[in-house]
């Protein structure tokens, strides 16, 4: 397993970059350059990742390609083809997006959401990206969320069968599963259930923790790794049976010292259980 950070290493150009991460212990990371900041400069990321051994683990499509206005979900599938294309010609694991939502939050709830029809829709529209890309060397992948789908291991099942595509794969957010207190308090037994029967196609993974709130009704909310309720352990022993190479990416922390506490807990829990991380 390899561990990375979403903390773009702010440097001048790949190598500073590379020596940021390195000099970190990762080994894995997003790919800082987007579609539209050139070729050259793609490709010379690329090339500083490869000779350091880091894994590219994922690039972002972050847009809503189900949004109700026409001109942004246009736009949106627009950016979800041309950032998968550029992780297939980089080598990167996957390219990752949410599906989409049906409200005007590009990520937020939406009464549509977890629907027949939204679940239709979200298949033509990962059948009609992927089959313009074909992609060779990467998948395109779905976050899995709590407001929209996939939001189980049985609807990312579900839509891996109806997709029906070689090239579309699994991202695993644990925490985004975590949306109620049944599932809080089995977090364990979740993340044990979603490997097993989804760890084959399993390309990239987020790190974070899940806390819930003593306060009426319930309140989940989400933590620096370490923190909360997410049984770690069990993520990262479920996590260590598959490739080597899978990526966990810690995220959504504010500044430079959260990361480093967070990778310091990781690797200690890491160390606990008997997980190697590269």
């Amino acid at each position: 397993m390899r561990l990375g950070a979403s903390w773009f290493f702010d440097s001048p150009g790949p190598d500073e970059w590379v020596a940021a991460i390195k000099a970190k212990g990762y080994s894995a990371a997003y790919f800082p350059p987007s579609a539209a900041d050139g070729e050259d400069r793609c490709v010379a990321y690329a090339q500083a990742a490869e000779r350091a051994d880091i894994v590219i683990a994922e690039v972002g499509a972050w847009s809503n390609p189900l949004s109700p206005d026409e001109e942004t979900r246009k736009a949106a599938v627009a950016n979800c083809k041309a950032q998968l294309a550029l992780a297939d010609r980089v080598g990167a694991r996957c390219c990752v997006n949410i599906a989409g939502s049906r409200g005007a939050k590009w990520d937020g709830p939406d009464p549509l959401n977890l629907t027949a029809e939204t679940f239709d829709m979200i298949v033509e529209s990962v059948r009609d990206i992927i089959d313009s890309v074909k992609p060779t060397r990467t998948y395109y992948t779905l976050e899995t969320m709590p407001t929209m789908y996939p939001d189980s291991t049985e609807s990312y099942l579900e839509l891996i069968a109806a997709i029906d595509r070689d090239r579309f794969a699994v991202h695993f957010d644990a925490v985004n599963l975590v949306c109620s207190p049944q599932r809080y308090y089995a977090s364990g037994e979740l993340i044990r259930e979603f490997v097993r029967k989804l760890g084959p196609k399993i390309r990239s993974c987020h790190g974070k923790d899940v806390l819930l709130d003593q306060r009426f009704l319930v309140h989940l909310d989400e933590v620096p790794i370490g923190t909360g309720g997410l049984d770690l352990r069990a993520l990262l022993t479920e996590l260590s049976r598959l490739d080597p190479d899978t990526p966990l990416i810690l995220e959504h922390l504010a500044t430079e010292a959260e990361y480093d506490a967070a990778a310091a807990h990781v690797r200690s829990v890491a160390a606990e259980v008997g997980v190697k991380l590269a």
